[in-house]
């Protein structure tokens, strides 16, 4: 089902984060309807440095072919702020839809932008953004492929000023709508009495960010039909990753520590290893038959 025909149900969407095909996999098996591709996420693994504009969109773009290659769950990709001007959003989408994208999130930050959730960000004026959805609405191929605006004013020009400029973006033929970092129970509700009817909403929850934490349901409630999590699986795996490190490093073997672990064979069992090997038996071996089409034929040990 594509993210389209999702939001023309009911219920809230749950879009947890990802970073690369193997959280992507796992978050598929876990049962969940679409992903959030978190260009924070894949600054954090693929860097090892902050959100603030230093993924490129080249980079992006492999990370969802990649990603494509192992599920077709729907796909929601941050696009930052496009890489650029209306010409480069345009340029973008394309490119992300291309590799796999099922909604494309472009935010109104100026370069290089930082994370939502940091401070002292700046923004571009409302009517230019505007101008950078349109160029994204008219770029894209399929109509399946949805908008996604963001805009980051909450903490630059405060929220009647994001109200505003989300509305103007939704003119400009956004298919979602994303305020970013309202500061309270009482923002969330005001976005959603302003913007709720006009288009769907998106909720952002970060650990330790500028929102405060709600479940989906409750942010459902209120009127938000996706919730993302962007960056939580980087922050717990960090953690894992810190505290396996420092176990390993004290007692110089993975033993104390196995509990937490996967063993060699439920590793290769989760990423579909024996399927793949039986798999690759079918084309071990080829024959021509005489009206000159090719068939496989199996080994013959596995003939018996």
């Amino acid at each position: 089902m594509t993210l389209r025909d999702q939001l023309s149900g009911s219920g809230t969407i749950i879009a947890p984060g990802i970073y690369d095909a193997l959280t992507a996999s796992i978050a598929t098996d876990a049962g969940f309807s679409a992903l959030y591709l978190s260009g924070a996420a894949i600054a954090y693994t693929r860097l090892g440095r902050p959100d603030i504009g230093l993924v490129s969109m080249t980079e992006v773009a492999d990370v969802i072919g990649l990603v494509r290659q192992r599920v077709d769950t729907p796909l929601i990709v941050d696009a930052d702020n496009g890489y650029g001007n209306a010409l480069n959003v345009q340029r973008t989408v394309r490119s992300f839809e291309r590799a796999g994208a099922s909604a494309i999130q472009l935010e109104d930050q100026t370069l290089p932008k930082r994370c939502g959730h940091l401070q002292d960000k700046t923004l571009i004026s409302a009517t230019e953004m505007a101008g950078k959805v349109k160029a994204a609405v008219d770029a894209r191929h399929s109509q399946d492929t949805l908008i996604i605006a963001r805009t980051d004013a909450v903490a630059v020009e405060g929220l009647d000023a994001a109200l505003e400029r989300a509305a103007l973006y939704a003119e400009a033929g956004a298919d979602i709508l994303f305020v970013e970092a309202p500061r309270s129970a009482d923002q969330l509700s005001a976005v959603s009495t302003a913007l709720g009817s006009s288009r769907p909403l998106v909720a952002n929850m970060v650990e330790g960010g500028d929102t405060p934490m709600f479940t989906a349901d409750e942010l459902g409630a209120m009127g938000y039909r996706i919730v993302i999590f962007p960056g939580g699986i980087v922050r717990a795996l960090a953690r894992t990753a810190q505290d396996y490190y420092g176990s390993l490093r004290q007692h110089g073997t993975n033993t104390p520590f196995s509990e937490r672990m996967f063993n060699f064979g439920d590793l290769n069992a989760l990423i579909g290893t024996p399927a793949m090997l039986d798999l690759g038996k079918d084309y071990e071996q080829f024959e021509v038959r005489s009206n000159g089409t090719a068939a496989s034929t199996k080994r013959k040990d596995d003939a018996a």
